[in-house]
């Protein structure tokens, strides 16, 4: 009798509600996630993927009813076999949106794909009439044309899709779960005529892996927007350094430690008149070049950030760099490498100078460098 119980539980009619529960339970926790970006972010990709898991609500909720009922009408197979593509198909052009500007032309393919759903999905109550045989052959027959063109989506999902987005690992392996349950699906249809219990409980517990992999895959998108978020807070968005707030909330932090830090700052000279004779742009290029280098001499050793304007700014975080012959490596590389020279100034912490006044001796230093003829290094 406990065998019998057991039995029915994993492979009969009370296994199938619970494992479809569960997916529920999942798709909830996925849809909250959406929504919640949908709020704070409100872009269209989180709107279709709420769209897109409502679906699968539904679906999950209708496989659950139709359990219970044990049988349904050909409207309500259609209905479900229709919500399935749907959901699919909302569910891509979401995934694509969270990594996409949606411009005219993408609205125009998501428009002819759902289109293309709708005219396919035709064929289930005009397909058996074309064809002769039984009943339960016309029966089988009905819903093959939309099986099917699941197989083409999931060709068109890896082609189309796969490529324009993040997280490809992610999505492929999404696609691939989606391939095997529809796969198993189909054989235990046509195959076996749904008898097969090892493959009907594959079909129902398999696609865990795909919702679970969904959710993931939305919640490392949120992830990746916070980190976004967080890098636009504490970078200049031209040069990609580190902004004047954060650089000096980090002097603060090493001058409080009594760590043996110094600080080196640097002016582009003549930086007014290129841009009066060359352009914003030009200038922008300069700032980029010259932010490009500073980041590559000071990667091991210290941070840089733009302190306004032209100027940027290293904190030395490495006791056994000497900063003067950092200054200098600075210095000649940017004279070498772009069309301007830079004046530089550096002061070392001494004992009762504070993060503020460090910062200063360095502008002063450089002040120096640039009233003393320009192109070189100044200690304080």
């Amino acid at each position: 009798m406990n065998n019998q119980t057991i039995w029915d539980l994993i492979f009969g009619p009370a296994g199938s509600i619970f494992m479809h529960s569960m997916l529920i339970v999942i798709i909830l926790m996925t849809f909250l996630v959406s929504f919640r970006l949908l709020l704070s972010r409100r872009k269209i990709g989180y709107f279709s993927m709420i769209i897109a898991l409502f679906i699968l609500f539904v679906q999950h909720a209708q496989i659950i009813e139709k359990t219970l009922a044990q049988d349904i009408t050909p409207v309500q197979e259609f209905i479900a076999l229709l919500i399935k593509v749907l959901a699919f198909v909302m569910l891509n052009i979401g995934i694509y949106q969270l990594y996409n500007a949606t411009r005219k032309r993408d609205f125009v393919v998501f428009a002819f794909f759902i289109l293309l759903t709708a005219a396919i999905s035709l064929s289930y109550w005009f397909a058996p009439a074309w064809l002769q045989g039984s009943e339960d052959q016309s029966k089988l027959l009905r819903p093959l044309g939309m099986e099917l063109y699941l197989f083409l989506l999931l060709f068109l999902s890896f082609l189309l899709v796969n490529s324009r987005i993040g997280q490809n690992g992610k999505y492929q392996l999404m696609l691939t779960v989606y391939f095997t349950t529809h796969t198993i699906h189909m054989a235990n249809v046509y195959l076996f005529d749904s008898k097969q219990i090892a493959l009907k409980f594959l079909e129902q517990t398999i696609p865990f892996v795909f919702y679970i992999v969904l959710f993931l895959f939305i919640f490392e998108r949120v992830i990746e927007i916070m980190q976004a978020i967080y890098n636009s807070s504490i970078t200049d968005g031209l040069t990609k350094l580190y902004n004047r707030k954060y650089f000096y909330n980090r002097v603060t932090q090493y001058v409080q430690q009594r760590a043996p830090v110094s600080v080196i700052f640097s002016d582009i000279d003549n930086f007014k008149k290129l841009n009066d004779t060359k352009g914003h742009h030009m200038g922008d290029q300069v700032l980029k070049q010259v932010a490009q280098i500073v980041k590559e001499e000071t990667e091991d050793s210290g941070i840089c950030g733009r302190y306004g304007g032209e100027e940027m700014v290293v904190l030395v975080t490495d006791p056994e760099v000497d900063a003067a012959g950092l200054s200098e490596r600075i210095r000649s590389r940017v004279e070498a490498e772009t069309i301007v020279t830079v004046s530089m100034g550096y002061s070392m912490l001494k004992k009762g100078v504070n993060a503020e006044e460090l910062i200063k001796q360095a502008d002063e230093a450089m002040y120096r460098a640039k009233t003393t003829g320009k192109n070189k290094v100044v200690g304080f």
